[in-house]
């Protein structure tokens, strides 16, 4: 299965945003881009084509996802009612692995995507092992019963800064379980920080 293997530090550095808690330590550290001169080199000034593919990368590397997925997921979008923008980032926020991450039983997109992968995770009673699928509204997702122990999980949902989920999910932490409430919200998806129109401007072109 292929996946994104590069540094995740690293790209998070270049990308000027945290992609996993370890990167968020280091961005506190050392808030400069990576390499020898990252420290005394003035920051690039990035505008139009530049600022565009920016920022569909950090979109990318924050959901995880291949290129090739990228496209599909952005032509899906343009194929739906609304606003293209908003639908992308509805279609990346409502990915399983997104969704155990937003409920707090992963510390990361990739340790989620993980839990998904080995089959801990159903939804709605049924065992799912595909971090891309995609859940709706009245869905249940919950860990199943012989992963409740899972060492990550629990950790995950005892550290001591965990973000309480967005307001379309429910999570019961005792019981290992989740509900989609709706569809993400605009005001839920511009606290992703991702300028979605820069994207649909780069696709756009």
């Amino acid at each position: 299965m292929a996946r994104n293997r590069g540094p995740v530090v690293r790209r998070s550095r270049r990308l000027g945003m945290a992609l996993d808690p370890k990167s968020e330590r280091q961005l506190d550290k050392r808030p400069y881009a990576p390499g020898q001169h990252g420290k005394t080199q003035r920051p690039k000034k990035m505008v139009g084509y530049a600022l565009q593919v920016q920022e569909k990368q950090r979109a990318r590397f924050m959901y995880d996802v291949l290129e090739r997925q990228f496209r599909n997921y952005y032509a899906r979008a343009a194929r739906m009612p609304g606003v293209v923008g908003d639908n992308l980032l509805s279609l990346l926020e409502r990915r399983l692995d997104n969704v155990v991450f937003r409920l707090g039983f992963a510390v990361s997109r990739r340790q989620a995507r993980q839990i998904v992968n080995h089959g801990h995770v159903q939804v709605n009673g049924g065992k799912v092992d595909i971090p891309s699928y995609l859940v709706r509204s009245g869905d249940v997702v919950e860990i199943r019963d012989k992963s409740r122990d899972h060492g990550g999980i629990h950790r995950a949902l005892e550290a001591p800064v965990s973000p309480a989920p967005p307001g379309w999910l429910e999570q019961s932490a005792e019981d290992r379980r989740g509900r989609v409430l709706s569809e993400p919200s605009k005001e839920d998806l511009e606290s992703t920080q991702i300028n979605a129109q820069l994207i649909v401007e780069l696709y756009s072109r």
